[in-house]
């Protein structure tokens, strides 16, 4: 069920129908528009019956849902999702957002030199992964709690907004001690016992499309997230794996315009992790901001050649500066059209 408030509903108004939903024993959804409040309903098993708000005081309409998924769709939030970290870094704006850091935080002397080049680049965001979840149980698996502290330090030199991993419940407690935004990669995008968690939490969560979901499956992850109270939610497009041998995965551009048909949520491409070969990074990243991307995230590594994980795939620092100013250049062609 979708409750319309009318454009002048007071917020008295909206409280006595939230109170409502509570009474019937399910959960409410407040998300204000620009012009008008859209309350979503969950929880219920079976169909809400309209009249219990069709007739009250500030409501324009109740509507029957019949799609999967209630929380991430146009129906509910016309507008797109802008959301905010912090007080001064957006995912979703008018600014394109550049997410840049090694694939994993390898050493403070490592992580400070590529940390220094990201922020010259105008980049708000630093992404570095303190836990790997690895294909080998003897790869490395990164430094942990150390890993994390290494990239507080980033956040309090550079003023960099931090994005980084967590593969459970206690990684959760970890990020939200450090970091910015937590990432659920490919791997858990379809772990709902982590997905609820990360929907109790306070920071943003920026996830990743799992490694052969389907575009409703990822969009049924985000609404588990946001079912449980957390609507800052990236999507994040990271390559799904095909029949292609030239390429480590296949990255669906086409998701873009896809989620952009349905949901409101703002949504980020990884052409790293989408390609797996530095010299193809480039190309696609310049693709998907053409295709109306709110933003990338891209993996830099001061040295690739000693890079401990996924070092075919990271640029030199010298390439990500010319990316930057690339896709900084497409932006501005293509953003009236694709932002609003």
């Amino acid at each position: 069920m979708l409750i319309v408030m009318k454009s002048d509903a007071t917020e008295r108004e909206i409280e006595d129908v939230l109170s409502i939903v509570k009474d019937l024993g399910f959960r409410a959804h407040p998300l204000p528009g620009a012009t008008r409040t859209a309350i979503a309903i969950t929880g219920n098993q079976g169909a809400v019956d309209p009249t219990h708000f069709e007739n009250l005081p500030g409501v324009a309409e109740a509507i029957r849902v019949t799609k999967p998924y209630k929380l991430i769709t146009l129906d509910l939030r016309p507008e797109k999702t802008v959301v905010r970290v912090g007080g001064d870094a957006a995912i979703g704006g008018e600014e394109l957002a550049l997410i840049a850091g090694p694939c994993a935080v390898e050493s403070r002397a490592q992580a400070f030199a590529i940390a220094e080049a990201v922020r010259r680049s105008g980049a708000r965001f630093f992404r570095g992964g303190a836990f790997k979840p690895r294909t080998s149980p003897y790869a490395f698996q990164g430094l942990g709690e150390e890993g994390l502290k290494i990239l507080a330090e980033i956040r309090e030199a550079y003023g960099l907004k931090i994005v980084t991993e967590a593969l459970d419940d206690h990684g959760v407690d970890m990020v939200e001690r450090y970091g910015d935004v937590i990432q659920i990669g490919a791997r858990n995008m379809q772990n709902f016992s982590l997905l609820r968690r990360a929907g109790r939490s306070h920071l943003p969560i920026l996830l990743k499309r799992g490694l052969s979901a389907t575009l409703d499956e990822w969009l049924l992850a985000a609404e588990y997230v946001m079912a449980e109270g957390n609507y800052n939610v990236i999507l994040c497009e990271r390559g799904v794996r095909t029949f292609a041998q030239h390429t480590r995965n296949t990255l669906d551009l086409a998701a873009i315009p896809a989620v952009r048909r349905i949901s409101h949520l703002p949504v980020v491409i990884d052409p790293s992790h989408g390609t797996g070969h530095n010299y193809m990074v480039a190309p696609l990243a310049r693709a998907g901001v053409a295709c109306g991307a709110d933003g990338l995230i891209i993996e830099v590594h001061d040295q690739p050649e000693r890079a401990l994980s996924d070092g075919a795939q990271a640029l030199t620092l010298e390439q990500y500066e010319q990316l930057v100013a690339e896709v900084r250049a497409i932006h501005e062609v293509i953003a009236p059209a694709t932002v609003g």
